[in-house]
């Protein structure tokens, strides 16, 4: 009866613990690939995750953030560099982490912990211009599309939500959020946009309407 026992232990054990890989492809209203997108999947069963240890890197760079992007699970504490030879007044008023930095060159400041899930909207006080994002999530898989729109995943067995965050998607994010079963089955799914998207950062200087400047 022991033996029994402890093979279902092990079987169990062994499907609870095995990773299987799945792409998900963010695709546009064109049937194009969707790149710099958050994608990030939340188990059905939520598990007691281990804080990050990793501190995460949002820099300035030739007065812009670096990345323009930065995705990050809840609880990561993020550190604000700045490689420019001029002051950068960091802020954000925003419900998911609102703080001010005066970052001078060579002074560096003390890691921020964001400890709650959200869109964290950055600007400069010195330069107006400057706008960047953090993402913070509450799962551990996350990741953003690469130039082709897709990322990978290696997920233990079960039912996930695929959801997305951009702030260049025009439609409700909640709508496009996808139950999948991630099994033997399949190992890809499309999540598919149904409007354009608004214009980029290399796209703005081409146009004449700063309002629609994300």
């Amino acid at each position: 009866m022991l033996k029994v026992l402890l093979g279902l232990f092990l079987v169990l054990f062994s499907v609870n613990n095995y990773a299987k890989e799945i792409i998900v492809n963010v695709i546009n209203q064109l049937g194009k690939g969707v790149p710099n997108v958050v994608v990030y999947m939340e188990p059905s069963i939520k598990k007691q995750v281990v804080p990050p240890s990793d501190i995460a890197i949002m820099d300035q760079i030739d007065t812009q953030f670096s990345p323009h992007i930065l995705a990050i699970q809840k609880d990561t504490q993020v550190k604000f560099p700045n490689s420019d030879s001029i002051k950068h007044h960091v802020y954000s008023f925003s419900a998911a982490k609102t703080f001010e930095l005066q970052l001078y060159k060579d002074l560096q400041a003390d890691p921020l912990l964001f400890s709650k899930s959200g869109v964290v909207e950055l600007g400069c006080n010195v330069h107006d211009w400057m706008l960047g994002y953090i993402f913070i999530v509450d799962t551990e898989y996350f990741s953003k599309s690469d130039r082709n729109g897709k990322v990978k995943f290696d997920l233990p067995l079960g039912e996930y939500t695929i959801k997305i965050w951009s702030p260049l998607i025009q439609e409700d994010i909640e709508a496009l959020a996808t139950k999948v079963l991630v099994d033997d089955k399949k190992s890809k799914h499309n999540i598919i946009l149904n409007k354009a998207l608004l214009p980029n950062l290399l796209e703005y200087e081409n146009l004449d309407e700063f309002g629609d400047y994300k």
